[in-house]
């Protein structure tokens, strides 16, 4: 058996709010506690949409893949906390210290995690980074979701090693959900990916080959105004503006990225 490292949340007790809706993954959206500049970005992230389309439910076994500033986690959090498991996998700064990664995400979300033990207090923090990979236990996984992320182990040359570690904790027949800035077909695929885009074509070929099968695609995130050839790559466009004020209401104008979002079974290999 694989060595595995989960860390639990340690939190004070603090009251859950209440909410009108029954619906819990209405009730993880709607919550007053979420970022706001976060929810100022559900109109362009369709978080209901999206989680729907790849399948999540209360009681499923949830790991995602880089979470960064933790958008998704402030929903996946409370959303799985009564009935489900979630696995937050980080980029730790250092390998061989996991409990580096909870340190390095952001105050904020640190300071949420600590306050909120009704809907953050079994969130299990595990390391996807260079020589660790144990994001979950093997074959416990229901879905692995990853969100904007091929593109940079792309760049890093960690794109096979990932989707390895993807396979080993996913159960048999589990879902890995892929969602990245689209490249257009007009030109060959950078297989840095150094502008963040990411043909469609070229991820599926890459995922396919790591083991999983291809059993549905969105569009809930196109954006035809999207051309892809920006000065500063796809980091032009909103929320990260790398122009500063040059051209800002143009980039704001067009809105983030134009992105795919695919669903993979896993299969055996």
């Amino acid at each position: 058996m694989r060595s595995f490292l989960p860390f639990l949340v340690a939190a004070s007790m603090t009251m859950a709010p209440a909410f009108a809706t029954t619906d819990p993954l209405d009730r993880a959206i709607a919550d007053p506690g979420r970022h706001p500049p976060f929810v100022a970005r559900d109109g362009a992230r369709h978080p209901r949409e999206v989680l729907t389309f790849l399948g999540i439910r209360p009681d499923a076994t949830v790991v995602e893949l880089w979470p960064a500033g933790g958008y998704w986690t402030e929903m996946l959090g409370p959303y799985l906390h009564a009935n489900g498991t979630y696995y937050a996998a980080l980029e730790s700064p250092t390998a061989q210290d996991p409990a580096s990664a909870v340190a390095a995400l952001p105050a904020r979300l640190r300071g949420k995690i600590a306050a909120r033990p009704e809907g953050f207090g079994h969130v299990h923090f595990t390391q996807l980074a260079a020589s660790r990979h144990e994001i979950a236990p093997d074959g416990s996984a229901d879905l692995v979701l990853t969100f904007r992320n091929l593109h940079n182990w792309m760049s890093d040359g960690e794109t096979a090693t990932v989707l390895a570690a993807v396979h080993r904790a996913l159960k048999p027949g589990g879902i890995f959900g892929v969602e990245d800035h689209r490249a257009s077909p007009d030109r060959p695929q950078d297989p840095k990916a150094d502008d963040g885009y990411v043909r469609q074509d070229y991820a599926i070929a890459e995922i396919e080959r790591a083991g999983f099968r291809l059993v549905d695609t969105s569009e809930i995130e196109r954006n035809p105004r999207d051309t892809t050839h920006w000065p500063k790559g796809v980091w032009t466009l909103p929320p990260t503006y790398a122009l500063g004020d040059v051209d800002h209401a143009k980039y704001e104008s067009i809105g983030e990225a134009d992105n795919f979002l695919l669903k993979f079974r896993k299969v055996d290999r």
